[in-house]
């Protein structure tokens, strides 16, 4: 799984005009990503990996702060732009297989104890926020 992980003072998720999910409080937006080879393990580590990142004010984490959590699916994490200028997302899992991956990390953070937020699997969304810092951040986890 990868994800792209940013501190935020906000943020929020829209689809057709509502919104979905929102942190209204300094946590993480975290946009996450499956490809093929990932397992329900591999969701269980990226929680674990998530509550407990040290990128908060004062080197803390969500587990330290009780921070809010916004995660939001995201099958282009996985584009391949190695050749031409089209991307192609043949790395990226097929729903089928992601979202319930995506699930199990929301399910797995709730499990440690986190307030999470979610987008719409599969959905046209408008994401809105105010990074902090900026801090932005790649993890990867096979």
């Amino acid at each position: 799984m990868r994800a792209v992980v940013q501190r935020v003072s906000q943020a929020s998720v829209t689809v057709d005009g509502l919104v979905v999910g929102a942190i209204d409080e300094p946590g993480l937006l975290v946009f996450a990503g499956v490809t093929h080879t990932d397992t329900q393990q591999t969701a269980t580590k990226l929680a674990a990996k998530l509550w407990g990142l040290r990128i908060l004010e004062g080197e803390k984490s969500c587990s330290d702060v009780g921070a809010p959590l916004l995660v939001v699916s995201q099958f282009t994490l996985y584009a391949g732009t190695d050749k031409g200028r089209r991307p192609t997302w043949q790395a990226a899992a097929p729903g089928p297989v992601a979202e319930p991956l995506v699930e199990a990390v929301v399910s797995s953070l709730r499990a440690l104890g986190a307030r999470v937020e979610t987008g719409v699997f599969g959905a046209d969304m408008k994401v809105s926020l105010t990074n902090d810092g900026p801090v932005t951040i790649i993890v990867e986890l096979s």
